[in-house]
């Protein structure tokens, strides 16, 4: 035990002064904050400034242009920093002839937008339509604003037409302001949405960072005493089985504490930003749990990995359904923050590699998460970290002295049957 404990100690400290380490406890944060910063300007993306767009229109009916213009006015005033203006063009003798020169004029860029507004759209016989050519997601949101202009022209011109005073309709549907309050917190607040959004992807990306981050370094660490011949040294103080229980220990004691500087940043943050909830104590022990779990199983492979390569470039190739695995969990995070006790994220909760990152989105999602599933995943990992260990090390004794080509997986499978 002191021998595993003595490499360990080399290994955290070869680890903690790194340039990279030094950097990954500052820059990180910082990229979550600029997320957050960004999200909480732009209400998810989209909403912030934009240059003013023109919208041609094309009023066939000749009912629904002024109307629009006028409702697009009251809409400008209220954003500025949002502008729509509507180009209003004199209805022509052939209007197939020059739709489709609009039409061109669009795909070339020469104009934002084009609305055709059918003859009869005041007699639910025809409608609109609206040709773009969307570029950007912003392009795409200005369907949305040009459909609800567009409707509010028609309702109006309608309510004129049956002797009804716009303005007294207008009066009457005007809402009401309906304050979100949500009663899972222990305070009762209102809810930033873009942020709560967010902290499920915040809280996987950190966990994706900690273990397949941190845990690249067992698989350099390795390879490069082993081309470097400093492996063969070790050796012959301690057995491969001390030296890899070493190693993984000191990249432990590394990421804790990489997890432990960012923890207590989320949990204050969060507290500030009215998420206390979400990123409470529970939750980060929880994340540390998961985190401490997950990174002895993907530390434990990457070990292996090391040892039955010379290079880093033929590691690549033992690594890739290693991490095409720990990549799945981050593409699908929206799906499962969605439906956090949905099929599909139980389904992934129960795969040892990727279940930390699986769990603490489904936990940041809904923190009322089943205590069963919590327990039973837990203990998954808990059955996982030994077998996952001991594979590693029979593959581990086995490769760590051999040079020359790479072992193939059936070889990899045929190590851990030697006694």
């Amino acid at each position: 035990m002191r021998k595993i404990l003595k490499v360990a100690q080399r290994e955290y400290i070869e680890t903690v002064k790194t340039k990279t380490f030094l950097l990954s406890v500052f820059l990180t944060p910082l990229l979550v904050g600029i997320m957050l910063l960004f999200v909480g300007r732009f209400d998810g993306g989209v909403g912030g400034p934009q240059p003013p767009r023109t919208i041609t229109v094309l009023d066939l009916s000749e009912q629904v242009a002024e109307p629009l213009t006028a409702v697009a006015a009251e809409y400008n005033a209220s954003r500025p920093d949002r502008q729509i203006r509507f180009d209003v063009l004199e209805p022509p003798e052939n209007p197939d002839v020059r739709i489709e020169d609009l039409k061109q004029q669009v795909r070339r860029g020469e104009i934002d937008a084009l609305v055709v507004i059918d003859h009869d759209v005041l007699d639910d016989g025809d409608g609109a339509r609206y040709y773009s050519f969307a570029r950007t997601v912003a392009d795409l949101e200005m369907y949305e604003k040009v459909y609800r202009l567009i409707n509010e022209a028609v309702v109006t011109r309608r309510f004129e037409a049956q002797g009804v005073s716009p303005e007294i309709v207008s009066r009457l549907q005007r809402s009401i302001p309906v304050e979100q309050i949500d009663l899972s917190s222990k305070v009762e607040a209102q809810r930033d949405m873009p942020v709560m959004i967010l902290v499920p992807f915040i809280f996987v990306f950190l966990m994706f960072t900690g273990v397949f981050g941190v845990g690249q370094g067992m698989l350099t660490s390795v390879i490069e005493e082993k081309s470097s011949r400093v492996m063969e040294l070790l050796l012959s103080a301690v057995t491969p089985f001390q030296l890899m229980s070493g190693k993984i220990l000191g990249l432990v004691g590394a990421g804790m504490t990489l997890m432990a500087i960012w923890g207590a940043g989320a949990y204050l943050v969060g507290a500030a930003m009215v998420v206390s909830d979400v990123v409470s104590a529970a939750m980060m022990l929880y994340f540390l749990v998961y985190f401490v779990l997950g990174f002895l199983v993907v530390s434990s492979l990457m070990a292996a990995v090391g040892a039955a390569c010379n290079t880093l470039k033929e590691a690549q190739g033992l690594m890739a359904p290693l991490t095409v695995g720990l990549v799945v969990p981050m593409a699908a995070w929206f799906y499962i923050a969605q439906h956090p006790n949905g099929t599909f994220a139980i389904a992934l909760s129960f795969i040892p590699p990727i279940t930390p990152m699986v769990m603490v989105i489904r936990l940041a999602a809904d923190p009322e998460l089943a205590a069963g599933q919590i327990a039973a995943t837990i203990g998954l990992l808990v059955v996982s970290v030994p077998a996952v260990m001991w594979a590693s090390a029979k593959i581990f004794r086995t490769g760590i002295l051999m040079y020359g080509k790479p072992a193939s997986i059936r070889e990899l499978a045929r190590w851990i049957r030697y006694r």
